[in-house]
């Protein structure tokens, strides 16, 4: 048996599902998130030698279906080796801006400001991954919205005897009447108390023969 010289991460084996044609199984690889990182993966991989695409493919399915089930360890741990990586990023550009200093300043500050972003960059992946293992906590108010009449019932609840109709005393005049501003007005005293006026004397009966028009 001959031995193909055709490099592995030049290849990717599809397999379609059943009833689908070739050109459409390809299509859906070529989509795919999995795919098409695979692809970048393999090509910055080469100094682990000749990388399998179809494995590396294969692989990242198989992280992509643990996220999705909640599994966040690598994403995690993904994050932590990032940061590490950009705070040696930015240690190494630091170092190179140093001999530089007194001599060629433009060299020196492109240094300078690449070693920043890269800082930067570490400080919101660690960021991220604070947010990743503790999720911020949202406190959300209530909100009483009603399309028709609402009714709220704060305190006790008035008898059911006792309607509006029946008391229509305004809640002002009560609360004037208990500082002592107002006096409560009755209508059977206020009667009784015309009738036994003693100024008041009764008129006397007017007969029309005794007193004729004039």
């Amino acid at each position: 048996m001959t031995k193909s010289n055709t490099k592995k991460s030049a290849v990717l084996q599809v397999q379609g599902k059943r009833g689908m044609s070739e050109d459409r199984a390809i299509a859906e690889v070529a989509t795919s998130a999995p795919a098409t990182a695979a692809s970048v993966s393999v090509a910055y991989s080469t100094w682990f030698g000749d990388v399998s695409l179809t494995e590396t493919m294969s692989v990242l399915t198989e992280k992509v279906k643990r996220v999705q089930d909640g599994n966040l360890c690598e994403a995690e741990a993904m994050l932590m080796a990032q940061a590490a990586a950009l705070n040696s990023i930015f240690a190494e550009l630091g170092r190179r801006a140093a001999p530089r200093e007194g001599q060629t300043f433009d060299a020196m500050e492109r240094y300078l400001r690449l070693a920043l972003k890269a800082q930067a960059q570490c400080r919101a992946t660690l960021e991220t991954l604070s947010v990743i293992k503790n999720p911020p906590v949202v406190i959300a108010r209530q909100a009483n919205i009603a399309n028709g009449p609402q009714q709220v019932n704060n305190g006790v609840a008035a008898p059911a005897h006792v309607s509006r109709a029946e008391n229509p005393e305004p809640e002002q005049n009560k609360l004037l009447e208990e500082a002592g501003h107002v006096e409560r007005l009755d209508s059977g005293a206020a009667s009784s108390a015309a009738g036994s006026d003693s100024s008041l004397a009764p008129v006397g009966k007017v007969d029309g023969t005794t007193n004729p028009k004039r």
